[in-house]
């Protein structure tokens, strides 16, 4: 007798795969696009679809809306992965594909993770995207502008697909729970607020919604036929939130803006938010602490400079003693950053100097300050006639320090905010002094 076959059966699906919808009026969100004056939906319904990139945050339904289009369209679907596929393999389905099309067979091709592709790679598309042999459709969590090559990103509409709302995902998880391709057939009793919090935990990723559903029905409490999901085992499957977040995308930089704009806009509030969803979100703390210390001289300057002490200490702390501790080291700072006075004079000073430094390069340095380590340097004038200031009553002399084209240019404007007012007060007073000694 034979042994029975470890592969006898069949591994189920996960539920978000069994419950993927196949027309537009299965599909829930983005009615911005699919809804019933979208514009997406009349493309389709019309049959006069073209190659298009749709960007948008993880598990709003980019893959399933492709394959919508292609049954629609009774389109052959054919789909990539950026991660797994290589340049021989496109190019083989690229000439498969120009070979259909000869025969009227419309071809989508349909690529996961497109940014991830290298320029060579997306270029593979370019010749059969301009001529028609594909409908070229790609996804991408990442901003097409930065990621898609301008020539293919040229020939793609862009439609931006939105996370889908709470409200979106707890339809979907009712049906989830009603249908046969869900738990349709079983008994399942899961009061409405713990769906709420489910679809909040999944922040608009409608994969990680069922996902956590699956797990918590799995480990529902089971008696008489009947699974109950209680409050404890919706906590235990939803212990921490996965937020959208990447290191090297644009998340990042937009998470980083949030926090620099929300100190420049002096509300602490808004600093702190953003500063913790960087952390919590994995962010390095010395990313976070170099941004922080920038911003101590760029916005707030001579206006405090303290500002600059307590940046630096944070970042210390942060390379002494490192997460979770030097969390509210950096705390402190972004707060003490929102709260201060601002001034940007370090920054508007710094840029204005280096244009002129950048389109004068070869401006000589003045003779009279340039120093003078040999004898024969001494013969050719070098530090000749320099004033050295601690020799004089005021600590100010008249000498001319910038060359002579640039000998009247203002380069430093300091504000009236915080300390810096002294620092102007200072200035005055010594460019007063200097038009009444040079008379």
């Amino acid at each position: 007798m034979s042994e029975p076959s470890l592969f006898s059966n069949t591994i189920p699906q996960p539920l978000a795969a069994r419950l993927r919808p196949e027309t537009l009026d299965e599909y829930v969100g983005q009615t911005h696009l699919v809804g019933k004056n979208g514009i997406l939906r009349r493309l389709i319904e019309n049959d006069s679809i073209s190659s298009m990139i749709f960007w948008g945050p993880p598990g709003v339904g980019k893959t399933t809306l492709a394959q919508i289009i292609a049954h629609t369209t009774r389109s052959r679907f054919i789909e990539f992965s950026a991660v797994t596929s290589g340049i021989k393999e496109i190019r083989e389905v690229m000439k498969q594909a120009d070979t259909s099309s000869q025969y009227g067979q419309r071809t989508i091709v349909f690529v996961d993770e497109i940014h991830r592709f290298n320029k060579a790679q997306q270029d593979a598309f370019l010749p059969f995207v301009e001529k028609g042999s594909i409908i070229l459709i790609g996804a991408t969590t990442e901003n097409p502008s930065f990621e898609i090559n301008s020539a293919l990103l040229s020939r793609c509409k862009v439609f931006v697909l939105k996370a889908l709302t709470a409200e979106d995902i707890q339809s979907l998880l009712k049906r989830a729970l009603t249908s046969p391709k869900g738990f349709g057939g079983q008994r399942i009793v899961i009061a409405d607020d713990l769906l709420a919090a489910i679809a909040e935990f999944a922040n608009g990723d409608a994969r990680t919604a069922l996902s956590t559903l699956e797990m918590a029905v799995l480990n529902g409490e089971e008696v008489n036929g009947t699974t109950t999901v209680t409050k404890e085992i919706v906590e235990q499957c939803t212990s921490r939130k996965s937020l959208l977040y990447d290191k090297h995308g644009e998340e990042h930089y937009n998470l980083i803006s949030a926090l620099h704009k929300s100190m420049r806009n002096s509300d602490p509030d808004a600093a702190v938010y953003w500063l913790a969803r960087m952390l919590e979100s994995g962010e390095d703390p010395i990313y976070i602490a170099r941004r922080v210390t920038r911003f101590a001289a760029e916005d707030v300057g001579l206006a405090d400079p303290r500002a600059l002490e307590i940046a630096v200490a944070a970042f210390t702390a942060c390379r002494l003693i490192g997460v979770p501790e030097c969390n509210v080291h950096l705390t402190e700072a972004v707060i003490y950053m929102a709260l201060a006075p601002k001034s940007n004079a370090m920054e508007t000073a710094y840029l204005t100097a280096r244009k002129d430094a950048l389109e004068h390069l070869a401006e000589p340095v003045p003779l009279v300050i340039r120093n003078a380590p040999t004898s024969l340097m001494k013969d050719i004038g070098y530090g000749k006639g320099y004033k050295y200031a601690h020799d004089y009553k005021d600590k100010l002399t008249t000498m001319q320090c910038l060359p002579d084209s640039l000998k009247d240019k203002t380069y430093y404007h300091p504000t009236e905010q915080g300390v810096e007012g002294r620092f102007k007060q200072r200035l005055e007073y010594i460019k007063e002094w200097k038009r009444k000694h040079q008379k």
